[in-house]
């Protein structure tokens, strides 16, 4: 879930940036002094920006993909509840024996 959520926060920064290269294209000339000048801020502001878009996204896959899980699972919980003494062996390993 954390993965999904980092490629989703990667995808989403990526298109933001190049959405933002075409819209700054005028400063290309200045961009040495703006990054000398502004750019412990500009690397801040791009954590702060990362960190929320990764908290979104990981709060969007738990909200829709984890939907129900304990519903859906609750047949497990039964299962390790009752004491069985025996476990049922798959149809290939049968055949081993």
């Amino acid at each position: 879930m954390i993965a999904n959520a980092l490629l989703l926060t990667i995808a989403v920064l990526l298109g933001y940036g190049f959405w933002l290269l075409d819209q700054l294209k005028f400063m290309a000339p200045y961009k040495t002094v703006l990054f000398h000048a502004y750019g412990n801020t500009i690397l801040v502001c791009l954590g702060v920006l990362f960190v929320n878009v990764f908290g979104l996204a990981l709060t969007i896959n738990r909200r829709f993909f984890l939907k129900d899980t304990g519903r859906k699972l609750s047949h497990l919980d039964k299962q390790f509840h009752i004491r069985q003494g025996d476990i049922p062996v798959p149809a290939e390993d049968e055949e081993l024996r």
